[in-house]
């Protein structure tokens, strides 16, 4: 029959003062929550709820790979392992090894000497893609002509395999990037193959926005090239503190990859000029203390993004596994720049198609609508609820305001973005939670006029019309996971909210109206169902 146990009544109390607990910060005003926080304890604060772009404002940045820089990069990492195959093997060629568009090419006049390096160059093909590719396609074409020319070409299918990955660890790079300008719940995305959607809530000035993620923050060390090196050992790039560029060698000596740490500072040597001093895992150490153990007197060029910064002479081998790069830098400079090396390198240069901001203005525009419809919404259910079904929807109104209370509830508790499409699944909800009141009350009314007692119809009301509510809201929660799992942005900050409504109705639409009414019925023992 309709019973309720106290350690239900009390424990339904206590989650909806909790969940009462947990909205109030969110309420407040910045100034008086910052009050709050220095008053209490930080583990007894809750966090707000996160505004999305649309709601606070920020910047809104499309970030694209670039295809000609992606093959670049691949192209010098294929020369480099073709090198070390041909030193391995000790295997002499004719000319040096030349770039093509897509790959590379060398000439080997010894028979014997291609037989015994082709299928060391074919064994590349697995350590170009650690992803199996579907379609049987390889990611290089390796070719040998009779006249002793083999070239080793990247295929479309490796192209498309390594722009998916750039795009996927270019994800990683610019979240460690943006987290470290102190920003909360930035959105970072993919869109399609080769783009990133970045949103920053509440970021006002693009321009740093860009200033992080336009840099591809590629840091080299190389030796500066000797007079008379073989040319196609050697480029030539343009220098930062000075005009006209420097010949230096292509073979990277030292990755920025094995970087633990980089801090911006200043050079007590030179002025008191801002730079960024930086430190080595043991594999960089190992590697730096080597090669400049090995040239000393020669210089060593320090190159970010194909631009020499620096190239000081090696006087002493550098064992110590640390170092520093100055450039005339702006403390704000050295700063960011610190902040790249720090996050790592992006896999390939990305550019910008689309820039947007948008004003708190603009979010609080939306703000103000999405209130006046959550306000309008809830006014019309809760007024239908009164007059349909008098003290019954006083019931279903209190359960609908503790049903809201829960949602923000849990969009602190998961950090979730309150966006305006959440907004929206809000809204939704509220007319979710009070149609599975009209399920049960619509059940009890025809139970009573079948002639069964008021206890019995209450009973049989909740108990009959529980399986219909659960079966309505396991297929809308199963949507609303399909819309989160498939959709992006603006589409899951919706599936978000309806996910957790739906969840949250069970809880107050059923469970907490049964309390009251059960509550009401112990007191008031009516004669007659007022419904």
């Amino acid at each position: 029959m309709l019973r309720f146990s106290t350690w239900k009544f009390f424990a339904i109390v206590a989650m909806t003062l909790a969940a009462v607990l947990v909205v109030v910060p969110s309420m407040l005003s910045p100034s008086h929550y910052e009050q709050l926080k220095s008053s209490l304890p930080s583990w007894l604060v809750p966090p707000t709820i996160v505004l999305g772009l649309d709601l606070q404002g920020g910047s809104h940045v499309m970030l694209e790979v670039d295809q000609a820089d992606l093959i670049s990069t691949q192209v010098k990492n294929l020369r480099d392992d073709v090198r070390r195959i041909l030193r391995e093997e000790k295997v002499a060629i004719t000319g040096g090894i030349g770039a093509t568009a897509r790959g590379v090419q060398a000439r080997v006049a010894d028979p014997a000497d291609r037989e015994k390096i082709l299928p060391k160059l074919r064994q590349l093909r697995n350590a170009f893609s650690n992803a199996l590719m579907g379609g049987g396609a390889s990611p290089l074409d390796v070719e040998a002509s009779p006249d002793g020319l083999i070239r080793v070409t990247i295929t479309d299918a490796g192209i498309r395999d390594k722009s998916r990955k750039a795009v996927e660890q270019s994800i990683e790079v610019i979240r460690r990037r943006v987290d470290a300008l102190g920003t909360r719940e930035p959105s970072i995305q993919r869109q399609g193959d080769d783009r990133v959607l970045v949103q920053v809530p509440g970021l006002q000035d693009p321009e740093t926005l860009k200033e992080i993620l336009g840099k591809t923050a590629k840091l080299e060390f190389r030796l500066v090239a000797d007079p008379g090196q073989n040319p196609s050992e050697v480029e030539e790039l343009d220098q930062v503190e000075q005009e006209g560029k420097i010949a230096v060698e292509k073979q990277v000596m030292v990755k920025g990859e094995d970087l633990t740490d980089a801090q911006p500072g200043f050079d007590q040597q030179r002025s008191g000029e801002p730079v960024v001093n930086f430190r080595f895992n043991i594999r960089g150490a190992q590697a730096f203390g080597e090669v400049t153990s090995k040239n000393v007197g020669r210089l060593f060029a320090i190159v970010l993004d194909n631009k020499v910064i620096s190239a000081p002479r090696i006087l002493t081998p550098i064992t110590g596994g640390s170092g520093q790069i100055s450039g005339r830098f702006t403390v704000e400079q050295a700063n960011n720049l610190a902040i790249l090396l720090r996050a790592g390198a992006l896999p390939a240069k990305l550019n910008i198609v689309e820039e947007r901001t948008v004003g708190p203005g603009l979010g609080q525009d939306s703000i103000d609508a999405g209130k006046r419809a959550a306000y309008v919404g809830a006014g019309l259910v809760v007024v239908y609820m009164l007059v349909t079904y008098g003290v019954f929807g006083v019931f279903a109104n209190l359960a609908l305001f503790v049903h809201i209370a829960f949602i923000f509830a849990g969009l602190v508790l998961l950090g979730s973005t309150l966006t305006l499409p959440g907004i929206a699944g809000i809204v939704l909800t509220i007319g979710m939670a009070v149609d599975s009141n009209v399920l049960i009350y619509e059940r009890i009314r025809e139970e009573n006029h079948a002639g069964r007692s008021i206890l019995a119809s209450l009973d049989a009301g909740f108990t009959r019309a529980f399986a219909t509510i659960v079966d309505s809201n396991v297929t809308m929660f199963v949507a609303a996971a399909i819309l989160y799992f498939l959709g992006s942005g603006p589409v899951r900050g919706f599936a978000v909210s309806l996910a957790l409504g739906i969840l949250t109705t069970i809880v107050t639409a059923v469970t907490m109206t049964r309390m009251m009414i059960a509550v009401w019925y112990h007191y008031a023992r009516p004669t007659k169902l007022p419904i």
